[in-house]
């Protein structure tokens, strides 16, 4: 068979796979069920197939709106494999914006869970005029009208009895400018657009990423990034081009158990869930003096041994010793959270503090960081296991082009590049100069080629003093604290900086009681000496690491975290600036007084 150009010619090549090797896992009831490349092939090809029988044709829009999941996945490449196109949604967006991107895409079918998505869909289905169809991923559902996957499975059957050469012959003829995908932002600037990919991004995107770290047909995954997120897909479809087994992490709550039954060899995240680990640990040993002690000494040692690898010295022999006593004592202890076989990470869609991943390196794990943006089809620059350097995120991957305009702007030219706003030529036309895309991130070229982002454009805050403030930076240094969950600071056109925050309970309360501190309720324990020591400590120790211009004067603890229900977080875990500037305006305004 010819070299894959496409993801449809990547689905066909799965037939020619070894049968002995293992393609996905995923828990059934409780434990872990696999599928080799053949049978994950006939999943794809009979659902491909139901979505022929309904009359799908190429160029037609399906919407999926689930938890990430085996049959996610199987739904989008038997999209693909037909010439359609996938619209995926946010499985906790809200029925506002379900509405809007189904309309928007004018998507004939929506495949979904029959839990949430499936009610936020009927909320809005009388506004929804383009769906024709719903299909739940369960085996059964009490409403007569919604296929049920079981159903599904067996349309598909009877389909490829009497076509049995329709899904290959269309995924055949898939061209690389072949429209895959329309992905929505996450909205943290307003209305959700529409980023068109098409094969030619999606291909040049996996084709070289992921060769260029290092990943191989012999690694696992762990998968629980949402699909509706480009790294998540990415993830999705670089597992498919490279033949690794990938597995599905039951939810984000239970990670830690999966990681550990998985053992994958490398992960895909977004900082957040490294930033929780990274808090829980410290929250563990901070309450105990000699605990902390030996955990300090230990996370020397480690980073000394890390200084080594990065410049490519042999390790002293001293230096060795105390480095296996100290794996032996703490830092495998928290290789092994990870699954013990972990050979890196990617991280990606927000920056990550530089402290944290100096810190998992310390341990064993290493973070690479990437750069890219939906309209990006993801990382468009990378760090490796081969070259590596904390606080950048690498250089640029394959044929992709980067310069930095007058104002710091980044701009990209690369086949990696979305087509188009969906239905958005104004839109469009206002991102691309020349060819060159502007990312809206302002960075810096560093000496050696990488680059290095020091923040979003828009979200630059200009003091009345006429000083620039990155609030990501600030923000990184306050999540730094294990009692921090959220930060969000303000101080555009004000005369200083003030920060809005929000508290890991679990953390926080955890502490308490092993302090003996007495409470009545939450709300008494935010507003207690207590936790304001704890926050007033994670102040203090930020600013000694600003200049005064943009050091944070007052700050306000919020009972409550945000969260992506009440409108808060983006679906990819980013502060939405606008709502919370809006929301907690009264509060913002106090605190000027």
């Amino acid at each position: 068979m010819m070299k894959p150009t496409t993801l449809g010619q990547s689905i066909l090549a799965m037939r020619n796979r070894n049968p002995q090797s293992v393609a996905v896992k995923f828990k059934t009831n409780g434990s872990w069920q696999s599928k080799n490349w053949i049978e994950y092939y006939k999943d794809i090809e009979q659902i491909g197939s139901a979505l022929l029988a309904l009359g799908i044709a190429p160029g037609d829009r399906v919407a999926i709106m689930a938890n990430t999941r085996y049959e996610w996945s199987v739904a989008d490449l038997a999209i693909f494999g037909i010439k359609a196109i996938t619209v995926p949604v946010y499985q906790n967006n809200t029925p506002e914006d379900v509405e809007y991107i189904l309309n928007n895409s004018a998507a004939r079918v929506l495949i979904c869970e029959s839990r949430g998505p499936l009610k936020i869909f009927e909320s809005v289905k009388a506004q929804c005029p383009t769906i024709e169809k719903v299909i739940v991923f369960e085996d059964t559902c009490p409403n007569p009208e919604i296929i049920t996957w079981k159903t599904f499975h067996e349309m598909g059957q009877s389909y490829l009895k009497a076509h049995p050469r329709h899904y290959r012959e269309l995924c055949e003829t898939l061209k690389p400018e072949d429209t895959a995908t329309i992905l929505y932002t996450s909205g943290t600037t307003g209305r959700p657009k529409g980023v068109v990919l098409t094969h030619l991004q999606a291909f040049s995107e996996v084709s070289e990423a992921f060769p260029l770290c290092g990943a191989t047909e012999n690694d696992t995954s762990l998968s629980f990034l949402p699909y509706a997120h480009i790294l998540g897909r990415i993830e999705h479809w670089g597992h498919l081009f490279i033949g690794s087994t990938m597995a599905y992490a039951e939810s984000l709550e239970k990670i830690r158990n999966n990681l550990t039954e998985i053992r994958p060899t490398f992960i895909m995240s977004v900082p957040r869930i490294f930033e929780k680990i990274y808090g829980a640990i410290w929250a563990q040993v901070q309450t105990q003096p000699l605990k902390l002690k030996v955990f300090n000494w230990a996370l020397d040692i480690g980073k000394k041994v890390g200084e080594y690898k990065m410049s490519g010295q042999i390790l002293p022999l001293d230096l060795l010793l105390q480095y296996e006593l100290a794996r032996k004592l703490v830092l495998g202890k928290i290789s092994d959270a990870f699954g013990g076989r972990l050979r890196f990470a990617i991280s990606g869609g927000a920056p990550i503090s530089k402290d944290i991943a100096l810190f998992f390196h310390a341990a064993g794990i290493l973070i690479l960081e990437g750069y890219g943006l939906t309209e990006t089809t993801a990382a468009i620059t990378v760090n490796t296991p081969f070259n590596y350097r904390f606080g950048s995120v690498g250089r640029p991957i394959g044929e992709a082009k980067i310069k930095i305009a007058d104002d710091g702007e980044i701009l990209i030219k690369s086949d990696k590049v979305m087509k188009e706003y969906y239905n958005n030529p104004e839109e469009t036309k206002m991102v691309f100069t020349d060819g060159w895309f502007h990312t809206g991130d302002i960075g810096e070229i560093l000496p050696g080629g990488d680059l290095r982002i020091t923040d979003r454009k828009k979200d630059l805050i200009k003091t009345a003093g006429g000083k620039y403030v990155a609030p990501q930076r600030l923000e990184g240094f306050l999540k730094l604290s294990p009692y921090i969950a959220h930060v969000h600071i303000h101080g555009d056109q004000k005369k200083y900086i003030v920060a809005l925050l929000t508290l890991d309970r679990l953390a926080v309360e955890k502490l308490a009681k092993e302090k003996n501190f007495a409470y009545t309720d939450w709300n008494s324990l935010v507003a207690s000496p207590f936790v304001q020591d704890l926050v007033r400590k994670a102040v203090a120790d930020t600013n000694s690491n600003l200049a005064s211009y943009e050091s944070i004067k007052k700050y306000l603890v919020l009972p409550n975290e945000f969260t992506v229900e009440t409108g808060e977080l983006t679906p990819s875990l980013k502060v939405k600036r606008k709502v919370l500037d809006q929301r907690f305006k009264d509060q913002i305004d106090e605190l000027y007084l």
